[in-house]
C-alpha cells in the first residue's frame, strides 16, 4: 500500500532513526515528533520533517499526528528524571498517542513496547511497559504492538557498555553467573517490521515478539565482545544482591549509570515466547549478532 504521511514520536533515538530511514526508504512521508531539540534526528528536508511534541501534552501530539496517515510511537525511557516517570512516558503518553489516533481517524498506529512486559513484575520499567499496552488498547483497540528483545547496532546500549568495561579492568563482573538467556535483535530488523506493520493491514490489533535468530546466555554476549575486541579478561560471577545494593548507591546520582530496574531485567530471560507472531509472520530473516556485530565499530 501506498505509504504516505508517517508520524513518528521518537524519531531521534536509537531505535526511531532506525524507523525513520527505512519508511522513507519504503516511500514514505515521514514526520517526526522529538521532544528535546532536533540533535539526534535526521535531518530536515523533502520528504522528512521534524516536529515539537511531548508525549504527556496532548495539545502537542495531537498536532503532530494531524494529517497523517499512520502513527509509530518509538518512544522508550529507561531512566527516570523528575517529571518523565515510566508511568507518565510508557502508560500516560502512549494512551496520548494512540487516542490522539483514534480521534484524528488515523488507519495505522504501531505502539513499541518490549519482550516481557508483565503487570506483575516487580520492574516498574516492566510494569509501565504492560500498563502502556493496555492503555493503547484501550484508547485504540487495532493497535499492532511490537515488543523487541534487547536491541543492538551501531550506537547501542548493549554492547558499547560491554565494551566501555574491558579496557579499565583486568576482569569483567558478570550479572549473577552470566546464564541469563538474551536473544539480542538488530535494530534495523525492528525498524523493518515497523515498516511492514504500517503497510500490512492484516497486521491490525496483533502483537508481534521480535527476537534475533539465536538465544544466547549473557556469559557468551560477554566472550563475543571480547573475541571481536582481541581482548582477554577474567569473567567475575557477582551475586544478584550486590548489584542490588550497588543500583541503590548509584540511584542518589542524577544520572545513575546503574539502576534497580535494569539489575531485576538482569534476572530474568529475555527470549520469545514460544506462541507468539514473530519476525517469521512478516516475512523477515533477522540477522545474526556475529554478522553485525563488526559494523557496531566501524
Amino acid at each position: 500500500m501506498p505509504y504516505g504521511l508517517v508520524t513518528v514520536f521518537g524519531g531521534s533515538g536509537f531505535l526511531g532513526r532506525f524507523i525513520v530511514e527505512h519508511l522513507h526508504t519504503a516511500g514514505a512521508r515521514v514526520r517526526v515528533a522529538v521532544r528535546h531539540s532536533t540533535e539526534g534526528a535526521p535531518p530536515q528536508g523533502g520528504d522528512i520533517e521534524v516536529v515539537y511534541a511531548d508525549v504527556r501534552d496532548g495539545g502537542t501530539v495531537a498536532q503532530a499526528v494531524r494529517d497523517s496517515d499512520a502513527v509509530v510511537n518509538a518512544v522508550g525511557l529507561y531512566v527516570p528524571q523528575g517529571k518523565a516517570t515510566f508511568e507518565a512516558v510508557h502508560v500516560d503518553g502512549a494512551q496520548e498517542v494512540a487516542r490522539a489516533a483514534r480521534e484524528a481517524g488515523i488507519l495505522r498506529l504501531v505502539h513499541i513496547s518490549g519482550i516481557g512486559a508483565d503487570v506483575n513484575s516487580e520492574s516498574s520499567y516492566v510494569r509501565s511497559r504492560a500498563l502502556g499496552e493496555l492503555a493503547v488498547r484501550e484508547a485504540y483497540p487495532e493497535a499492532t504492538i511490537l515488543r523487541p528483545s534487547v536491541l543492538f547496532g551501531r550506537g547501542d546500549a548493549l554492547f558499547r557498555s560491554l565494551a566501555a568495561i574491558t579496557p579499565i579492568s583486568p576482569v569483567f563482573p558478570l550479572f549473577g553467573d552470566g546464564s541469563t538467556r538474551l536473544q539480542p535483535v538488530f535494530v534495523g530488523d525492528v525498524a523493518e517490521a515497523v515498516v511492514k506493520a504500517v503497510g500490512f493491514p492484516s497486521t491490525r490489533g496483533k502483537v508481534y515478539e521480535l527476537g534475533g535468530p539465536r538465544v544466547y546466555r549473557y556469559r557468551e554476549l560477554v566472550e563475543l565482545v571480547l573475541v571481536h575486541l582481541n581482548r582477554r579478561r577474567a569473567l567475575v560471577p557477582v551475586p544478584f544482591f550486590l548489584w542490588e545494593i550497588q543500583a541503590a548507591l548509584l540511584g542518589l546520582l542524577p544520572n545513575p549509570p546503574l539502576t534497580r530496574d535494569q539489575v531485576i531485567l538482569m534476572r530474568r530471560d529475555n527470549i520469545v515466547s514460544d506462541t507468539a507472531l514473530t519476525f517469521a509472520d512478516l516475512g523477515i530473516t533477522p540477522r545474526t549478532v556475529e554478522a553485525e556485530l563488526p559494523s557496531i565499530w566501524a
